[in-house]
């Protein structure tokens, strides 16, 4: 499957079955995070994955967003780690590089058949709470990851996207 191909195949998976994600799959999705371009290379992701029935319950009392999948990533960065752009003050790359990395392993994932969805429908507070997260780290999103249920489909709104004409300006 060629680049295209796989972007235009991944979709938004909100329905998973209960299969197991296979630990070497898992690992290649979490190796495609950690060879992401990152901010000056500093590197500030810290991934959680949630997998336990322990932390899948905290999970379900954190986000109605988890759809039963059997792992969910907590992507978030270290704000100590995060490069600051010396040109303007509160200019950071935090946020980008976390979102940079969650790309990559959303990609990497549909390329193992596994499904994915990035969801900001969470406390990142109250996330931080739940699971005991140090001061310095900063939630960004949680990402659900499993094998989609026979009956998910890409929602409606997957394949209308704007022309070109309406979100690229030369100038």
């Amino acid at each position: 499957m060629n680049f295209m191909e796989l972007a235009t195949t991944r979709y938004s998976v909100r329905a998973f079955d209960n299969r197991a994600i296979e630990a070497d799959k898992l690992q290649k999705i979490l190796e495609a995070g950690r060879i992401a371009p990152t901010a000056k290379n500093n590197q500030p992701q810290h991934i959680y994955v949630v997998k336990s029935a322990a932390g899948l319950a905290k999970m379900q009392a954190v986000t109605r967003c988890h759809y039963g999948a059997p792992v969910v990533l907590i992507v978030a960065y270290d704000k100590n780690l995060e490069w600051q752009n010396p040109l303007e003050n509160g200019v950071v790359s935090g946020q980008q590089d976390a979102s940079i990395i969650a790309t990559h392993m959303m990609l990497q994932a549909t390329e193992l058949g596994i499904g994915s969805v990035w969801v900001d429908m969470f406390s990142p507070t109250e996330v931080k709470k739940v699971f005991e997260l140090p001061e310095n780290i900063v939630p960004v999103l949680l990402m659900p990851l499993g094998y989609a249920a026979k009956d998910a489909a890409p929602s409606p709104f997957h394949t209308q996207k704007k022309p070109l004409s309406e979100t690229v300006t030369e100038i």
